[in-house]
């Protein structure tokens, strides 16, 4: 053979006079049986065959020049890469979910979680030969409203397993969440997770259960009823430790499982966490919530709803939250009007269940409904100072305009971003029905139509101007509240259930902190909200590629990819537990 002699390569006159292979051999046969007029009998004396051999390939011979057009002994070499689709089924996945205005990446992830392994590339040409242009570009609304339709019949989303250990690469559409993780080893979240009371299935742990639910708290997806792009995001399925996140019937089965109980215990964890980490300040801000509920035959009652402006059937939460910090510590989702009045000592008793935690807090600030003035008394015997607002009265009213301009005194109230607002302010000491002692009352007037405010506290040493600005940061509870309404969709949610509600408004607690410590660890950002930071850090493609010991995250080019790689360069190096003890790196992608 030439392959097998080095001093015959190259050799033309060897290659045609010897036959290495069987074609080639039957070839050469035919040839000279054909066109240099030899016999049956030459042919196989000359080339090892036997004379019947010869005349059965010259029959096939035959045959096979009358029945196709294939050449018998030489084949056409086929040019260009080999063609992926052959049935031409991912061909029509591809068509039919740009019909529903899915780009290209969007495209890829979802025919990734299907195991179908195509390229960008090969998406883009096969739209382009369709007769697709390219998509207008679009806001961050436009594309996050995804709709699977009929398509999640005919091609519906793998069943959510643990994540296989075996090396794999893909392509995601929120790799971003993946930027939590860290945050969450480095605080043992998930030990905290792991040791609660939640249930867990056979399939999937404890762990990957509750991150399941964070993954969409932190994504924000607005309902667990709606089939989203995320049930096939292989990314986002990651996060939580499985192939992809579970479909919407068990996010409900799962939170039906939930009990009260669990969540509070689940939040005292939460809260001796903060305390241990210096989270938590000796002040705790608490407002209420209204969480509308839209059935037919309703057991609620109705409650005043700040973001529709009137009173409706709604469920009635409350919320604190640390002025400094920004982390909300508690949520109750079980008030009724019988006993929104008693809040302020359950809460109290939710903080005093911990002794190294009960001897930090010294300031609570809430409104004027949380409580009586009988129950400001205890608080006061308590040696627990307050701030709260006084409710008004046509006697006050009076007594406010009455007040000579000379009395009054300005006080600046600063903002996070070092900007600050003028007020006017006055104070005097006053007495209240059961309450025992006097009291300390400050009016505060701004500029414009707005009536001044009237808060009364038990704080006496306290500066004015101190007491104002304390005061003020109350409304950062208020500014969090209309964060879960707008980002984490908290009166949106798909059930009248209280228990479910109270899972998901525990849910919302944690995401809201995981956004808060993410904010604090980038420079610049601590002042800005879940939304921006979703919008500029966390939302955001790239790949993610799986090897036996590492997960490497290939994020794509954005604006504030250089804080993200310089910030998580210098963390420490975490294994994940429920990413089989692979560790996380984050890497630039080459690509946008």
């Amino acid at each position: 053979m030439v392959k097998n002699n080095p001093n015959l390569i190259g050799d033309p006159v060897y290659y045609f006079k010897s036959a290495d292979s069987s074609l080639h051999k039957q070839y050469l046969a035919m040839r000279k049986f054909f066109i240099g007029g030899a016999t049956a009998a030459d042919v196989a004396l000359q080339h090892g065959y036997t004379v019947s051999t010869v005349y059965a390939y010259a029959r096939d011979l035959k045959e096979k020049l009358g029945s196709s057009d294939e050449d018998p002994y030489f084949k056409e070499p086929l040019v260009g890469r080999k063609k992926l689709d052959h049935g031409g089924e991912i061909d029509e996945l591809i068509i039919a979910y740009r019909k529903r205005n899915f780009s290209v990446p969007e495209i890829k992830a979802v025919l990734d979680a299907q195991n179908y392994n195509v390229s960008e590339r090969y998406i883009s040409l096969t739209l382009k030969k369709e007769g697709f242009t390219r998509l207008p570009r679009r806001d961050y609304k436009e594309r996050s409203q995804k709709d699977f339709g009929d398509l999640l019949e005919d091609y519906s989303a793998p069943i959510s397993t643990e994540l296989c250990p075996e090396p794999a690469k893909f392509q995601s559409q929120l790799v971003g969440l993946m930027l939590f993780l860290p945050i969450i080893k480095d605080l043992g979240i998930d030990k905290i997770i792991e040791e609660s009371d939640y249930p867990e299935t056979s399939t999937i742990g404890r762990v990957q259960s509750i991150l399941s639910f964070v993954a969409l708290k932190l994504s924000d997806v607005e309902r667990y009823s709606m089939d989203d792009v995320w049930c096939m995001d292989r990314g986002m399925g990651l996060f939580a430790g499985l192939n992809v996140l579970p479909k919407t019937t068990w996010f409900s089965s799962y939170s039906s499982r939930v009990t009260r109980q669990m969540n509070l215990s689940f939040l005292r964890k939460l809260r001796q966490l903060w305390h241990e980490n210096d989270l938590l300040s000796d002040t705790a801000n608490l407002d209420f919530t209204a969480i509308p509920y839209w059935g037919d035959d309703d057991p609620f009652e109705n409650n005043w709803s700040g973001k529709r402006t009137k009173a409706l059937a709604s469920i009635q939460a409350v919320l604190a939250q640390d002025p400094d910090s920004g982390i909300l510590c508690y949520g109750d989702t079980t008030i009724r009007h019988e006993n929104e009045s008693d809040i302020i000592l359950e809460f109290l008793d939710f903080y005093h269940n911990d002794p190294k935690c009960s001897s930090t807090l010294k300031y609570l600030v809430f409104d004027s409904k949380f409580t009586t003035y009988e129950n400001l008394n205890k608080l006061n015997k308590q040696g627990l100072k307050f701030i709260t607002i006084q409710r008004r009265s046509k006697k006050l009213e009076d007594k406010i305009s009455n007040i000579p301009q000379k009395q009054w005194e300005d006080v600046k109230v600063m903002r996070a971003n070092g900007k600050g607002r003028i007020v006017s302010v006055c104070e005097n000491i006053t007495t209240l029905s059961d309450y025992e002692g006097e009291i300390r009352q400050v009016f505060i007037a701004s500029k414009g139509r707005i009536k001044p405010a009237i808060i009364i506290t038990n704080d006496f040493d306290i500066s004015l101007e101190a007491l104002v600005r304390k005061y003020s940061q109350r409304w950062l509870v208020e500014k969090g509240i209309s964060e879960h309404i707008h980002f984490f969709h908290l009166n949106r949610n798909s059930s009248g259930i209280v228990v479910k509600v109270d899972f998901d408004l525990t849910m919302t607690i944690l995401a809201h902190n995981l956004f808060r410590i993410f904010a604090q660890n980038i420079d610049g950002y601590s002042h800005c909200e879940a939304k921006t930071l979703f919008t500029k850090f966390i939302d955001i493609a790239g790949e993610v590629s799986v090897s036996e010991s590492e997960i490497v995250v290939s994020l794509k080019k954005k604006r504030t990819l250089p804080l993200i790689l310089e910030h998580y360069s210098v963390m420490k190096i975490f294994s994940y537990q429920w990413l089989h003890n692979k560790t996380l790196r984050f890497v630039g992608a080459s690509t946008t």
